[in-house]
């Protein structure tokens, strides 16, 4: 690519992960000249970046808009359906297992998917169209959000395209948000946990899973937890959600003897499955935890961040990629009805989709602490229970939490709304069977006297 004032393309999108190929595909389809840079080399070619992987639970809307542009059954081809929890005791490591379905009919599934595969199915797709190209290694040093000017650091030196929009999709850690907040063009607010994440992996035993495939398999421990979903080469990626410091955190576990004795006293029927469990824990990283929020998402109409850029979750109801993924179908529909028109389109995508992701960043977590504390408990297990037979005897009418979010594409602020209006229901009718059980109790007490 030449220097500045070379035939720029319209749309320049930075960075090439999941939200910034899909986006490409979809502009293309509108015939938008597309550019895609990302920082990185070419993945299909370098693999994965180690311990950075965090496979995916692609649900319902990553899957709509996989659906619209004909690529969710290519990327299925690489997905295990997971249609439920499988719940790991503590202590015992023969214990019972305690599968929780995810839905009430036990049918549906959410789909394990590695990152990698499916930002390399992106690629492809993106990359085979002749509206779009992909530069690798274009790292973004400077941009003006003003003229739409832009630099990256590149292995030849610095390249200085314009474009008519510049879009971010680079990640939690944008380059393009930054230098918005160097233009005061947005503001930021970061709110990180006390956790992080570090993977291990659980190798396939005489080339078959050595754990259930059709499950995602947790083990709550109170202030951290472990979860496992499985690939299709028959192994599981593991995730270790702990605190960063403090006693049982990671900054606490410095050598291999504690690294098996923690193991040993709270998973273990995960260490003889890990034959690399010490290596593997002290060379993975340390991932951080945390939310993004930033307003606006778009300045003067021409510029504007999508997915994680512009409001990066916490990955505990695995909606993040999915809700990226929505990010673009919304996008687009907001596009339709602006007639194509970037500066209109993009002011309505930030005020239309705020709300939405506002509303699932809680959701989120929320459910860390579900799935850390409360999923073992008898209590719980109880009130799932009952919330399946609600919707077994209500369809359509009673919807819990869960299958709103994973397994519709109703928005995730009218989700909130509607799950706080039937627990109100619920609380109401229940107080009205317990207030009319009083008052028969009463009448017969009395009757019983009389």
């Amino acid at each position: 690519m030449n220097s500045r004032g070379d035939s720029g393309a319209d749309v320049a999108i930075v960075g090439a992960g999941l939200t910034g190929c899909l986006l490409a595909c979809y502009l293309a389809r509108r015939g938008e000249r597309v550019r895609l840079f990302e920082r990185r080399a070419d993945p299909r070619l370098t693999g994965a970046e180690r311990g950075r992987s965090i496979n995916l639970a692609l649900s319902e809307r990553g899957l709509d808009a996989l659906r619209r542009i004909g690529l969710e059954h290519a990327v299925l081809a690489d997905a295990l359906p997971m249609r439920g929890r499988m719940i790991h005791p503590a202590g015992d490591p023969d214990g019972e297992l305690d599968f929780q379905p995810y839905s009430a009919d036990g049918e549906r599934a959410i789909n394990s998917i590695s990152r990698g595969a499916l930002n390399n199915a992106l690629l492809d797709a993106a990359q085979a169209l002749p509206e779009v190209e992909v530069f690798f290694e274009h790292r973004l040093d400077r941009f003006d959000p003003a003229t739409g000017a832009l630099c990256f650091d590149t292995p030849t030196g610095p390249v200085r395209p314009e474009a008519a929009v510049v879009l971010g999709a680079d990640g939690a850690g944008s380059a393009v948000r930054g230098e918005l907040l160097r233009h005061d063009a947005t503001t930021e607010t970061l709110d990180f946990l006390d956790y992080g994440y570090k993977e291990l992996t659980i190798p396939a035993v005489g080339g078959e899973f050595a754990l259930d495939p059709g499950a995602l398999h947790i083990w709550p421990r109170g202030r951290s937890m472990m979860i496992a979903l499985p690939n299709p080469d028959r192994s599981f990626t593991c995730t270790l959600f702990w605190p960063t410091s403090g006693t049982a955190s990671f900054a606490s576990l410095s050598s291999p003897a504690a690294v098996q004795r923690y193991f040993a006293e709270q998973y273990p029927d995960v260490v003889p499955l890990v034959p690399d469990l010490v290596t593997e824990y002290r060379e993975n990283p340390v991932g951080l935890l945390g939310t993004v929020q930033c307003a606006p998402w778009q300045t003067g109409g021409r510029v504007c961040l999508l997915g994680d850029a512009a409001h990066a979750i916490v990955p505990f109801y695995g909606q993040g990629a999915n809700c990226a993924f929505e990010d673009v179908v919304v996008l687009d529909a907001c596009l339709d009805r602006t007639g194509g028109d970037w500066s209109a389109a993009l002011p309505l995508f930030d005020a239309e989709r705020r709300a939405d992701t506002e509303a699932i960043a809680q959701m989120a977590l929320a459910n860390f602490v579900e799935m850390r504390d409360k999923v073992a408990s008898p209590a719980f297990k109880l009130g799932k229970r009952v919330e399946h037979a609600l919707e077994r005897a209500l369809p359509g009418r009673y919807v819990s939490r869960y299958e709103l979010v994973s397994f519709s594409t109703t928005p995730y602020s009218a989700v909130r709304r509607r799950v706080r209006l039937q627990h109100r229901l619920l609380g109401a009718g229940a107080a009205g069977v317990l207030g009319l059980l009083g008052t028969v109790g009463a009448l017969t007490t009395r009757w019983r006297r009389s």
